[in-house]
């Protein structure tokens, strides 16, 4: 729409990154509950996974912030203009 693909390109590949990590984390922690529910040996952390999603995902909501607001002052100054 306002034709920043490289912008909104990066933005959904960070986000479905993060989004991506976040599933990992959970799944690992739902393994390691399902292990020691059947009394195997316990599983490590992983919350790695689930920090490094949330912050990528969350740097990907805060980059579409400042390119929209970056596309509303264009269209005040094109406004401004005509």
């Amino acid at each position: 729409m306002a034709r920043r693909y490289v912008a909104g390109a990066g933005q959904l590949l960070l986000a479905l990154i993060g989004a991506g990590l976040v599933i990992a984390w959970f799944v690992s922690v739902m393994s390691g509950v399902y292990h020691q529910a059947e009394g195997d040996s316990p599983s490590s952390s992983a919350a790695w996974l689930g920090e490094a999603g949330a912050v990528a995902f969350i740097a990907s909501w805060l980059w579409s912030l400042v390119t929209s607001l970056s596309l509303l002052r264009e269209a005040q100054a094109q406004e401004g203009k005509a």
